[in-house]
C-alpha cells in the first residue's frame, strides 16, 4: 500500500508540473501577443526601438524608458558626485512638443507636461505598434517662456511653436486664488540683440499669442496673509507657538496671549531673540525648526552670514589687530543676540518701551524658571549649584562650595550677574547685591615659569639695547 502510495504522489507531482509548463507557456504565448514595438528619437536619454505593452500609454512607457537608463547610470559608477551630474544630464529632455509618428500616416503633437498638471488624456494616448516618439531638442536656455507673479506654479517652460497665453495659464496651474483681483498681466519682450524690451499689457481674460522668451507676470498686489507666528518657551500659563500679525503685535499681547506667567518665571532672565539669532543654540537646546528652509538650517549658510557681517563691520573700522580677537567676539554676539536685551520686569506697565515692543515673525520668546541658586566655578573645592539666600554676599556662596582653592586669585573673584552678563568685582565695588542665577567665578593664580620670565627679560635687554644704540647716536651726533 505505501508503495502505491508514493507511486500515485508521484504521478500527481508530474502532472502538476506540466500544468505548471503549459501554463508558463500560454502566459509568455499571450504576453508576446500583448507585445508591441515602439522607437525613441530625437532629445531623449536612450533612443531606439523598444518594446512596450498594447496597455501602455505615452507617460507611463516614457517613465519606464527614463527609469531603465538612471538604473543603468547607477551600474557605471557609485561616485555620488558622478551619479548626480550623469542624472542632471539624463533630465535634460523635454516634455512638450513630442511628436507621435503613426504607421499609418498619422502625426501627433503632445504635451506630457501639460498631461501631468492637468491630466487631460489627449496629451497621453495608448500607443500603438511601430509608434514612433520623436523628442524636440531641449534647449530651454533659448527656447523658453516664463511665468511669474500671481499663479500657482511660477516658472520657466519650454516654448512649443503656437504656445497662447492660455497654454502658460495651464502650465502654472492657474491663478493661485490666495491673490485678490488679478486683472492685468505684464509681457516683457526682448529685442533679438537682447538689449531693449518692449513691454505690453494685457487684461487677465485676453487671450495672446506667445513668442520664444517672453516674460509673462500677472499682476495683483501681494498679499500679506500669512502664517506669522512667535514661539513662546518656558513658564508662561500657555506655551507654544502664538500667532501674531505682521509688525503690530507687542510683546504684552503675546505675553496675554499665553495667559500671564507662572509664578515660577525669572523675568530679569528672560529673552527675546529674532529669528536667525542663536539659531543653532537654540535648535540643539530646545529642538526648534526656525523656519523651514532647508538652506538656512545649514549651519555653513549661517557661517557665511556671519563672516559677511564680520567684513562689513571690518570695512571701515579701526580696529588695531591687538583688539580684532576682542571685536570679533562683541560682533559676533551682536549678531546672534539681537533683540534680547530687553527687561522683561517692567513687562506689567502697559505704557513701557517692553510692553510696546513689537515682536516679528519668527522670534522666539524664552522665559526661564526662577534658578534659586547662584553658581560658584573656578578655584573652589566644590563648584556647582549653591542654594539661593537673599541677603548673603559673595564670600557666603564661595564658603558654601567648601572654600578658595589653593591656586585662587582671591583678589581676582568676579560676580557674573545672570540677567546682562555683566562682569563686576565685589572685592573693589561696595554693595554688590546677589541675586538668583547670578555666576560666582574665582580665577586662579596666574603661575609663571622660568621660561616665561627667561622671555621677559630678554625683551626688556633688546628694549635697553635699542635705547643705548639711540643714546649713544644722540652722543656721537652732538659731539661733531
Amino acid at each position: 500500500m505505501k508503495a502505491i502510495y508514493i507511486i500515485c504522489s508521484i504521478i500527481l507531482l508530474y502532472n502538476n508540473l506540466q500544468a505548471q509548463i503549459l501554463d508558463d507557456r500560454n502566459t509568455n504565448s499571450l504576453l508576446t501577443m500583448a507585445t508591441i514595438s515602439v522607437t525613441i528619437g530625437g532629445s531623449f536619454p536612450v533612443t531606439g526601438t523598444f518594446p512596450a505593452l498594447k496597455t501602455e500609454r505615452v507617460d507611463e512607457f516614457v517613465t519606464r524608458m527614463y527609469a531603465e537608463a538612471v538604473d543603468l547610470t547607477l551600474k557605471v559608477t557609485t561616485d555620488p558626485e558622478i551619479y548626480r551630474k550623469l542624472k542632471e544630464e539624463l533630465a535634460n529632455f523635454g516634455l512638450r512638443g513630442i511628436v507621435i509618428k503613426r504607421s499609418s500616416g498619422e502625426e501627433l503633437q503632445i504635451d506630457l507636461q501639460k498631461f501631468r498638471v492637468n491630466g487631460d488624456f489627449s496629451n497621453n494616448p495608448y500607443l500603438k505598434n511601430d509608434d514612433v516618439i520623436v523628442f524636440p531638442t531641449y534647449d530651454i536656455a533659448r527656447n523658453f517662456f516664463s511665468v511669474y507673479g500671481a499663479v500657482n506654479k511660477p516658472g520657466t517652460f519650454f516654448f512649443v511653436e503656437g504656445d497662447q497665453l492660455s497654454d502658460a495659464l495651464e502650465l502654472v496651474d492657474g491663478i493661485n486664488p490666495a491673490y485678490l483681483n488679478v486683472d492685468s498681466i505684464e509681457v516683457s519682450r526682448l529685442s533679438y540683440n537682447g538689449e531693449t524690451q518692449a513691454i505690453i499689457k494685457l487684461s487677465a481674460n485676453e487671450n495672446f499669442q506667445i513668442q520664444r522668451g517672453d516674460r509673462i507676470r500677472f499682476l495683483a498686489p501681494e498679499t500679506q496673509i500669512r502664517n506669522f507666528t512667535v514661539k513662546v518657551l518656558g513658564e508662561v500659563n500657555v506655551p507654544g507657538i502664538i500667532p501674531i500679525t505682521k509688525n503690530n503685535t507687542t510683546l504684552f499681547e503675546v505675553i496675554e496671549f499665553c495667559g500671564g506667567f507662572t509664578p515660577k518665571a525669572s523675568l530679569k532672565r528672560a529673552r527675546v531673540y529674532s529669528q536667525n539669532s542663536l539659531a543653532i543654540l537654540l535648535e540643539q537646546q530646545y529642538n526648534i525648526k526656525l523656519n523651514d528652509q532647508p538652506e538656512l538650517e545649514d549651519p555653513r549658510f549661517r557661517n557665511t552670514i556671519l563672516n559677511l557681517e564680520l567684513a562689513l563691520m571690518y570695512r571701515m573700522s579701526n580696529v588695531i589687530s591687538e583688539d580684532s580677537n576682542y571685536f570679533n567676539l562683541e560682533n559676533q554676539l551682536r549678531v546672534l543676540t539681537e533683540g534680547s536685551s530687553l527687561d522683561f520686569r517692567k513687562i506689567e506697565d502697559p505704557e513701557s518701551d517692553i510692553a510696546n515692543y513689537k515682536v516679528h515673525n519668527g522670534d522666539v520668546i524664552i522665559i526661564p524658571p526662577i534658578q534659586n541658586s547662584v553658581y560658584v566655578f573656578g578655584q573652589v573645592l566644590r563648584p556647582g549649584h549653591v542654594t539661593f539666600i537673599d541677603g548673603k554676599d559673595f564670600s557666603y556662596y564661595v564658603n558654601e562650595a567648601s572654600g578658595l582653592g589653593e591656586l585662587a586669585e582671591e583678589d581676582e573673584i568676579m560676580v557674573i550677574k545672570g540677567g546682562s552678563r555683566a562682569w563686576v568685582s565685589p572685592i573693589r565695588e561696595e554693595g554688590i547685591i546677589i541675586e538668583e542665577g547670578d555666576y560666582i567665578y574665582v580665577p586662579k593664580e596666574n603661575l609663571r615659569s622660568f621660561r616665561s620670565y627667561v622671555f621677559e627679560y630678554s625683551v626688556y635687554i633688546s628694549l635697553l639695547a635699542s635705547i643705548a644704540a639711540i643714546l649713544l647716536s644722540i652722543v656721537t651726533i652732538v659731539n661733531k
